[in-house]
């Protein structure tokens, strides 16, 4: 049986806990050390980068990726891009203009540790340190695979991925809207990154067709149930939890899941969507046990 990340450990925090440890020492390695003029950037980079997080994104990369049983040293490289895009896209959301978030991952906000021209700059140098990442020999060696890996994730991330979904965030906000169109957004805003580390191991495997849209199938019920979790979060967690501000949603007006599902349903529409999500892995049978492991962690975690 495979389990996705490793030696197959029966404890799941612990098998994530190696992978998260794995993907943050590539992180460390590609992260410039701050120096020169341009020190700050660097800085404010590995601010956002290396603070403590459960590193979900890139478990699902290493996940998928053992599924097809790819260079684990591949997969890190992609794996590491995918929480480089990420956190440029937290970096930026946190912003003022955006959902001004003065806490990120219980540290202070990048434009709140150092300021606003700073944030926008490392969440850039983030961003296009992911394509660099993904350009390089090191991630794989046939050039077509680096190409689909660097188109897939400039899908993911920009205007028909999540950008796209934050200026819809933006767009709703104090605004009635409903259930289709939440759906709408956070399938850009969150699901298209989830999409991208769910099939991002089967690209690097030059996996079927067939079972590359197993992958998105699952990741698209599954981005939906995090989503869910989240404004529950945001809804019934606290700060200290969290790691950054709660209940700002309903402060500031925002449609969500449980704004218009209320507590009960959404979370039991979590608990569908997961379901869904987990029948998708029907076609790597027990191969894909940590993926289903993963997906109920996903919506049982308390940040």
């Amino acid at each position: 049986m495979t389990e996705g990340i490793g030696e197959k450990p029966s404890d799941l925090a612990a098998a994530m806990a190696t992978a998260a440890a794995d993907v943050d020492g590539v992180l460390e390695n590609l992260l410039p050390e701050p120096d020169g003029p341009e020190g700050q950037v660097f800085e404010a980079m590995r601010h956002a980068t290396l603070a403590p997080g459960k590193r979900f994104r890139p478990i699902l990369v290493l996940s998928t990726a053992a599924l097809f049983s790819v260079d684990r040293r591949s997969a890190l490289r992609v794996a590491a891009a995918v929480e480089m895009v990420h956190t440029y896209s937290l970096v930026h959301d946190d912003l003022p203009s955006m959902d001004d978030d003065a806490m990120r991952r219980g540290r202070p906000s990048v434009h709140v540790q150092f300021d606003e021209a700073t944030a926008i700059l490392a969440g850039d140098a983030l961003l296009t340190l992911a394509f660099e990442t993904l350009c390089a020999d090191e991630t794989h060696s046939d050039p077509a695979v680096r190409v689909e890996l660097v188109r897939a994730l400039a899908h993911a991330s920009g205007g028909n991925g999540m950008v796209g979904g934050q200026m819809i965030d933006l767009k709703l906000q104090k605004t009635v809207t409903d259930i289709g169109t939440i759906t709408r957004l956070q399938q850009l805003k969150t699901g298209a990154l989830i999409a991208y580390a769910s099939e991002g191991g089967a690209i690097l495997g030059r996996a079927p067709n067939q079972l590359r849209q197993a992958l998105r199938a699952f990741a698209h019920d599954l981005g939906l149930a995090f989503q869910i979790i989240d404004d529950l979060l945001d809804a019934e967690g606290s700060e200290e939890t969290v790691g950054k501000k709660v209940g700002k949603d309903a402060a500031a007006g925002k449609a969500t899941f449980v704004s218009l599902l209320g507590v009960d349903r959404a979370r039991t529409q979590a608990d569908i969507l997961t379901d869904q999500a987990i029948q998708h892995l029907d076609p790597f049978a027990e191969q894909a046990d940590f993926l289903r492991r993963l997906a109920q962690f996903a919506i049982h975690r308390s940040a």
